[in-house]
């Protein structure tokens, strides 16, 4: 009969490299002070957008989106009591549409994400594993999509489909799937003659059982890395589509359409060419930290399951 105390220490030995997998992982995440400053602006803009009915009640509770105003005066008027940030042009508050632009941010970064992430894994996992005439044709598929300038091609849809959030959100979706689809192909072309899987394939394993245990689950890191630094990259390419005017109308909050409304006053009158500076700079600097925090945490990401880097 084995000793109790032989079998924990075979129990504690067994997991000691999953314990010091993670405390690597860890160390690795905190080891830059920059990846914990992403971190804490992505937790900072994800409260907001959490408690955004609190921070920023809204007047229509059917269409929180709508920018609340007070007038329509065309000049932007400075930061106020009533107003802490300011308001655009027909006096639409700066700080509601912040705060409940910030929803649509992270509404249009995980959405788009997530599908070319779904559609990366499983045209990849087909092209890579069964290679031949299914690889070709969605491989050259791709090549098409790459062929084409993105925005040129992601402005011809949206006005194809009509100007909106929504259709931004689609055709974002339809044109980002390839490069997902690459990065897992090119992981699996690899793993595919790897030993574990021709084992698998020996014991009578399915197609569908060896690409879901053996395939995805080593193959899948490099896509990851991609996907959590393409978030900010999502969220700046959909400003500017609504910058350009093809995002929601004037009035709700969105990032790259509150700056389109503010690009009349950039500069003030001639006694005061700074009298509207913030019109601009509080809606562009939101953009550019919220993309900020999504690439630090990116680079983190990558720091944690990037094997090139882990063998550092």
């Amino acid at each position: 009969m084995a000793d109790p105390d032989t079998k924990t220490s075979a129990k504690h030995k067994v997991s000691h490299p999953v314990i010091n997998e993670i405390a690597f992982s860890f160390r690795r995440f905190i080891k830059n002070p920059l990846t914990i400053i992403g971190l804490a602006i992505i937790l900072f803009f994800a409260c907001v957008a959490i408690f955004a009915p609190v921070l920023a009640p809204p007047e229509t509770p059917h269409d929180p989106y709508r920018i609340p105003h007070s007038g329509w005066k065309m000049a932007p008027s400075p930061p106020s009591p009533e107003n802490p940030l300011g308001t655009l042009e027909q006096q639409y508050d700066i700080l509601y549409g912040i705060i409940w632009g910030t929803r649509h941010a992270f509404r249009i970064g995980f959405l788009v994400v997530l599908a070319n992430l779904a559609i990366g894994l499983i045209l990849g996992s087909i092209a890579g594993y069964f290679g031949g005439l299914a690889d070709e044709i969605i491989m050259r598929i791709a090549d098409v999509f790459y062929a084409i300038p993105f925005l040129v091609m992601a402005m011809a849809l949206v006005v194809a489909i009509g100007r909106g959030l929504q259709s931004i959100v689609l055709v974002m979706i339809i044109l980002g799937w390839p490069t997902y689809t690459r990065l897992i192909r090119s992981e699996i072309l690899t793993i595919r003659e790897k030993d574990y899987v021709l084992a698998a394939k020996a014991s009578g394993a399915s197609d569908l059982r060896i690409i879901l245990t053996h395939i995805l689950s080593n193959s899948i890191y490099s896509v990851l890395i991609y996907a959590s630094m393409n978030i900010g990259v999502t969220i700046l390419l959909a400003a500017a589509l609504s910058f350009l005017g093809l995002g929601s109308e004037a009035g709700y909050a969105d990032w790259g359409q509150m700056v389109a409304m503010s690009r009349d006053w950039i500069v003030g009158p001639k006694d005061n060419r700074l009298a509207y500076w913030y019109v601009v700079f509080i809606p562009g600097f939101t953009i550019t930290l919220f993309v900020l925090g999504w690439n630090l945490l990116g680079d983190a990401v990558r720091d944690v399951f990037d094997p090139k880097v882990r063998r550092r």
